[in-house]
């Protein structure tokens, strides 16, 4: 993938995240967008609240994969990082 071609990707995939980032605030979470795998598979990190709430992988999977997947279908799937592993964004 071209480096142009990334950026449009990611920023498609951060426009998904910010429709839903006001709900994921309102219960004192949020995510970040970590990478874009090279097989298009969305890394996401949990942070505040959703870090440890039991509804995360729920939530995970009934909104968030399913908004990026609707507005971006280039991509293959999501998945959240461990929690207890750094990663830079």
């Amino acid at each position: 993938m071209r480096p142009n071609d990334n950026q449009q990707l990611r920023a498609r995939v951060e426009e998904a995240l910010s429709q839903l980032r006001p709900y994921l605030e309102a219960d004192s979470g949020n995510v970040s967008l970590v990478e874009i795998s090279d097989d298009m598979s969305v890394k996401l990190k949990f942070h505040g609240a959703c870090r440890s709430c039991s509804m995360s992988t729920m939530t995970l999977r009934a909104g968030i994969e399913q908004t990026i997947l609707r507005m971006v279908p280039e991509i293959t799937g999501v998945e959240a990082l461990p929690q207890d592993q750094e990663w830079t964004a």
